[in-house]
């Protein structure tokens, strides 16, 4: 997003709004592995209540994810599809 700042005599510049992005690090329970991501705190909170990482990337479109979180994503769908159903 973008607008401006003001100042006191109310001069306007513009500013950018960038997201709180955080590295963090997730588990991905069908790969067994972590992965160090910078994610924002919103999404964060969204893995949380999914249930996991693994549960996260099935449920988001992959016109959200950036390109590494995609890659990671076909991972899993190949490993779950690859395990016999018990």
């Amino acid at each position: 997003m973008v607008g401006h700042n003001v100042s006191h005599s109310n001069v306007k510049t513009k500013r950018r709004f960038l997201p709180a992005l955080s590295p963090s690090t997730l588990a991905s329970e069908s790969l067994g592995q972590s992965y160090r991501l910078r994610i924002s705190n919103a999404a964060l909170r969204t893995v949380d209540f999914r249930g996991g990482l693994d549960a996260f990337l099935l449920k988001s479109r992959d016109e959200q994810l950036s390109p590494r979180a995609r890659k990671i994503k076909r991972q899993v769908k190949a490993k779950l599809t690859a395990q016999p159903a018990a």
